[in-house]
């Protein structure tokens, strides 16, 4: 079945559970799935219950759809995402951003836990995305191009909205939640960097490190949607102060850090 009718498909059965066009789209990552509490939530959808949608894998990943207001917006949020090391390839893994476009979202916010690499940060700390760099190996829009979703080769040159982000800024500001801006790089995992790669993903010029958002964030910029990214330091990656992870550790630094997420994108989206 070709890719524009199974949006439809994914559409077509939230919209029988829903009225709700929504004006932004959100990914809550590891760890943060607590921003869902400020949702006014009117559908809850278990993604086992949208066609074509995969299913998180991944602890702390709760799996629904949630479609309400934040901030007196109307929403559509991802409570959990999908990952290239679970197995999905990344046209699956991106599906749902194309689904929240196909529902009217404009806009994507995405959000992620992620390795600090620049030593002037902590953990705990929000990052404001200002670029990224793709290492995964691969791309979700390889393949026959559907023009109806977008171009052949969209334009990288701009890819997180300026104006989110001086409006992230404003936010944070007002609301004194510190707020880095940096450089996001992807890579594949599942497995977390030897001290050589973290040392070359660093002179690369990457500031911190995950294994997720750049796939959601092409294929948002695809479908012409504005973004904007923010991640959360959840553990240093220092290469000659490294310490062994902790995936507990990391999941209570991405919930501890997660009320002053929250009031940002509660704030950005409010304001949009």
């Amino acid at each position: 079945m070709e890719l524009r009718a199974r949006i439809a498909e994914a559409v077509d059965a939230i919209q029988a559970r829903s009225t709700l066009r929504p004006e932004a789209g959100i990914i809550l990552g590891t760890g943060l799935g607590g921003l869902a509490d400020r949702i006014e939530v009117e559908t809850e959808i278990p993604y086992a219950e949208i066609p074509h949608f995969p299913l998180s894998t991944v602890e702390s990943h709760t799996g629904r759809l949630l479609l309400g207001r934040l901030g007196g917006r109307p929403v559509v949020a991802m409570q959990g995402r999908f990952h290239r090391y679970e197995g999905y390839s990344l046209q699956q893994v991106t599906f749902p951003v194309r689904v929240m476009r196909a529902l009217g979202a404009g806009t994507l916010i995405v959000s992620n836990a992620c390795g600090g690499m620049n030593p002037f940060w902590s953990p705990g700390d929000l990052v404001l995305i200002a670029d990224h760099i793709n290492l995964l190996g691969e791309n979700p829009l390889i393949g026959a191009n559907d023009d109806t979703l977008g171009p052949r080769f969209p334009d990288m040159s701009q890819v997180y909205d300026l104006e989110l982000q001086a409006l992230a800024r404003e936010v944070a500001m007002e609301r004194r939640i510190p707020l880095r801006s940096g450089v996001y790089v992807a890579v594949p995992g599942p497995n977390l960097e030897t001290r050589a790669e973290y040392r070359m993903l660093r002179a690369m010029g990457a500031d911190v490190v995950g294994m997720s958002t750049v796939p959601e964030v092409i294929v948002a910029i695809h479908g012409g949607m504005r973004v904007m990214g923010v991640s959360i330091i959840t553990d240093a990656c220092l290469p000659d102060a490294l310490e062994v992870a902790n995936i507990e550790r990391i999941i209570a630094t991405a919930r501890g850090a997660e009320p002053g997420l929250t009031a940002l994108v509660e704030g950005v989206v409010a304001r949009m």
